[in-house]
């Protein structure tokens, strides 16, 4: 009989509650726009968009390059910033790792004449001592578009690269003679690619290096 008595009063309760907030009366206040009143709070939420945005890495343009990329994409509209900073750095680890282990046939089509004859020689020079590097690229912590520029149909831009690299030089019996595979050296390259835009090859080429 108490059970009964409870469901009877919370029945009435229910119906009470929708004859004042599921019927409208006519005299119902209209919503305020934003525009036309207090801004409106939205309810916090523990899962939404966080209230402060932050970078989760270093930002991949340098403001002074900003405006020779604008030039590079107003002449070749489909060229794709990110895509071309991630390609940068898969090019710096195939050239780093060919001319370590002096495979110029890789080198010949990643690299332009001027550079790909200083490597040969640094090979060739090398080979004459007997000498092999056993060098390993840890890891890239940045690679950050410091320049960029048109002219004509040749696109340049340099690429910062701060890298980790585990580099060790070997004699001709194969002792270590320089280095430590087990402390990586930080290194700072300036590397300038090249392309001849709406030409039929799409790569970029390393056409200058520098220490940064």
């Amino acid at each position: 009989m108490y059970v009964i008595l409870l469901a009877m009063v919370a029945a009435f309760l229910a119906l009470r509650l929708y004859s004042v907030l599921g019927k409208k009366t006519g005299h119902e206040q209209p919503l305020v726009k934003p525009a036309e009143g207090a801004p409106v709070r939205p309810v916090a939420r523990t899962v939404d968009v966080p209230s402060e945005v932050r970078e989760s890495a270093p930002r991949a343009i340098d403001s002074g390059a900003e405006a020779g990329l604008r030039a590079i994409v107003a002449a070749d509209p489909s060229f794709d910033v990110a895509a071309f900073v991630e390609g940068a750095k898969g090019a710096y680890r195939m050239i780093m790792e060919a001319f370590w282990a002096g495979d110029r046939e890789t080198l010949q089509w990643l690299v332009e004449d001027e550079v790909r004859s200083e490597f040969f020689a640094a090979i060739d020079a090398r080979e004459a001592a007997g000498e092999t590097l056993d060098n390993r690229l840890v890891s890239i912590e940045r690679a950050q578009i410091s320049e960029a520029s048109v002219a004509g149909r040749t696109a340049r831009i340099t690429v910062r690269f701060d890298a980790d690299i585990a580099a060790v030089t070997r004699d001709k019996d194969g002792a270590v003679i320089a280095g430590s595979l087990t402390d990586a050296v930080e290194t700072h390259d300036a590397w300038t690619f090249q392309r001849t835009l709406k030409s039929d090859d799409p790569n970029w080429k390393l056409a200058d290096t520098d220490e940064a």
